[in-house]
């Protein structure tokens, strides 16, 4: 969630070397006693009084002289001294490779790309081709090491990031595991092999090589050959059944039917195709629902159903470029090989290209004999049959249960929080952790992501927004007598902000207690040692269990980014913070009794006017003499921090 930028005013552009980590530090193991006084502090005030008196005995027995959290922490400093990244492949398996759920919702993010207003077909596989030709040139940037080195914004601006993700986006694939997934690497060969994507249509899969005789296709020959796919597509007796609904089941039935297909040579063959593809284009039939933000975003995260689009994915493979014959268009990304950020530059670029460079059908000088592009074919037994049925009714029921909305707030943006002398990411998580206080009477654990890209091979960990100056806050802001006046409750609104922020600065800089928790775990299991206590305690799966799940997911270009809840009684909570609004997309699944997306957003709204009533009325560090807008439009003006 932390922002960042390409590379800032101030640092000479620098491209991305043979050895990523070149020069950036290997991610710090914390102090075992800071970790354990932080999961105290992090967990008090949002447990019963009795269980956390029990906590603590538990977390003093594993902190004690000697004890069993020593010898861990011991055992992860030395692992430390071997890896280059001591949590990464714990925290790979953890977040993602062990995980069961259907990688729909439940793990892939989205990007929504404005609605296109495609005239006719041509117009539609004009902007394919026009995007394959961004993606070639994309990933020759990544092959050709010229991509410019990522620098840290936000807190602690200018620091040289990690770049290792990229080099994932196009070569990666999840292999699915009855137990556990695989990351899978495509080993780069001294002889370049024929580059392919996959272009699925009409819920068919078809092999468009993209590289052909060591020579990329032009924008006129791509246009061609997905021309050419498109009527391959409506040939009816030439029609498979949609295997790409397999891949949307969740990961242990998906790799059960996995193994009964690749029985067969012909699927054998098919599947490497997939797998070995630089990417997927989705070509997307219209949906027949009005191409609202909420509808857009339904659409791109789980393809609509069986109805509609959702046979025409392949959720194993990290990018999934869709365009819809109605415009609708975005990217679904498998989140395991990188993080958002990575999506965010990746498909920012591609609309800068699109946008800059016009299309070159009409005078690229095209290749005389284009091999025609190859549909992928599929021997469906009996049993196969089975788990499609199987899947398309996971999908359906997934389809209906999803309660998604996506809201632009208009009332103010990051610019006015940047006036008073506040952290916009701080003050949007406070203003959620009060969102969700009105709505529940309480505050639940919270995940931010924040990036760990200052260190070798760095992921993420957790921000936890949910702290005890952020309940203070929001039992104040509740508090309607004449005794919580104005002065307090900004004075505990700066509190909050502050502790948010100071939490933020321990994430990024190695120092937050998830990953460091998740190590201690994950390092006695290797160890075949048995379950520290403080992990079997009831407190510890609270802390994990994210009601609210959060991130924010900055963007340059007109686009948002949106995920499905990652607890059945949850939601996920994207936003996207511009000078003037912000995005907000919220999720939430109708069958939880306790949740609702739309109830959820109305009360954020209610929450940042008031956030904004008070800062107009009571912030004394705002600057002397600054208009300010307000809700209804009229302009307040503030003299030397007087009261209004």
């Amino acid at each position: 969630s932390a922002s960042f930028s390409i590379f800032p005013k101030e640092h000479p552009k620098k491209l991305m070397t043979c050895n990523e980590w070149d020069g950036l530090p290997k991610l710090p193991v914390p102090p075992l006693q800071q970790t354990l006084d932080m999961y105290l502090k992090c967990m008090g005030h949002l447990i019963p009084e009795e269980q956390f008196k029990k906590t603590k005995v538990v977390v003093e027995k594993f902190g004690a002289p000697g004890g069993m959290g020593e010898f861990l922490q011991k055992k992860l400093l030395e692992r430390s001294e071997h890896t280059a990244n001591w949590v990464y492949d714990y925290w790979l398996e953890d977040m993602y490779l062990s995980n069961r759920l259907a990688l729909p919702v439940n793990s892939s993010p989205v990007m929504v790309f404005p609605k296109q207003n495609f005239r006719s077909q041509s117009d539609s596989l004009r902007f394919a081709a026009h995007l394959i030709s961004g993606i070639l040139e994309y990933k020759s940037l990544i092959d050709g090491r010229a991509l410019p080195v990522d620098y840290a914004r936000g807190q602690l601006a200018g620091t040289p990031l990690c770049m290792d993700q990229y080099n994932k986006v196009f070569t990666s694939y999840r292999l699915p595991g009855a137990k556990m997934d695989t990351l899978v690497a495509q080993k780069s060969t001294v002889m370049p092999e024929r580059e392919h994507i996959i272009v699925a249509c009409k819920n068919q899969f078809f092999v468009l090589d993209v590289v052909i005789n060591f020579r990329r296709l032009n924008e006129k020959d791509l246009y061609t050959q997905l021309e050419r796919i498109k009527k391959m597509s409506d040939i009816e007796e030439e029609r498979l059944p949609p295997i790409g609904l397999l891949t949307s089941d969740g990961r242990t039935q998906w790799a059960e039917a996995r193994s009964v297909l690749i029985k067969d040579s012909t699927n054998r063959d098919s599947l490497d195709m997939i797998e070995r593809c630089l990417c997927l284009v989705c070509l997307d039939e219209p949906s027949g629902t009005e191409q609202t933000d909420t509808n857009r975003a339904l659409l791109m995260l789980h393809g609509g159903g069986t109805d509609k689009n959702g046979g025409n994915r392949w959720y194993d493979k990290p990018m999934q470029f869709v365009i819809g014959a109605d415009g609708c268009c975005g990217v679904v990304c498998e989140h395991s090989p990188f993080e958002g950020i990575v999506l965010v530059q990746c498909t920012e670029y591609l609309l800068r290209y699109m946008r800059g460079s016009p299309s070159k059908l009409v005078r690229a000088a095209s290749m005389s004999e284009l091999p025609a592009p190859r549909r992928l074919r599929w021997k469906c037994s009996p049993d196969i049959q089975t788990f499609l049925m199987a899947s398309a009714d996971k999908l359906q029921r997934l389809v209906k249960n999803l309660d998604m909305n996506v809201s632009k707030f208009t009332g103010y943006g990051k610019e006015f929080i940047k006036k008073q002398k506040m952290s916009p990411d701080a003050y949007v998580q406070v203003a959620l952790q009060l969102t969700f206080y009105r709505c529940h009477g309480r505050l639940v654990p919270t995940y931010e992501s924040a990036s760990i890209r200052r260190f070798q091979e760095g992921r993420v960990d957790n921000i936890r927004s949910s702290t005890p100056e952020a309940l203070a806050f929001v039992k104040a802001m509740g508090n309607s007598s004449k005794i919580t006046v104005c002065s307090l409750k900004i004075e505990l609104l700066w509190t909050a902000i502050k502790a948010q922020t100071n939490y933020t600065i321990l994430a990024i800089t190695g120092m937050a207690i998830d990953n460091h928790l998740l190590g201690l775990r994950e390092i006695a299991k290797e160890l075949k040692l048995e379950k520290p206590e403080l992990f079997s305690d009831t407190t510890y799966a609270t802390s994990i269990h994210f009601i609210l799940s959060t991130s924010q997911v900055p963007t340059i270009e007109e686009m948002f980014c949106c995920y499905g809840p990652v607890v059945p009684n949850g939601y996920g909570a994207c936003y996207n913070p511009q000078m003037d609004h912000i995005i907000f997309c919220v999720s939430s699944f109708r069958d939880s009794a306790e949740t609702s997306s739309d109830l959820f957003v109305k009360t954020l709204e209610g929450c940042l006017k008031e956030m904004q009533d008070l800062c107009i009325k009571c912030n004394t560090e705002a600057k002397p003499a600054d208009s300010t807008k307000r809700m209804d439009g009229t302009t307040k003006v503030m003299k030397n921090g007087s009261k209004a």
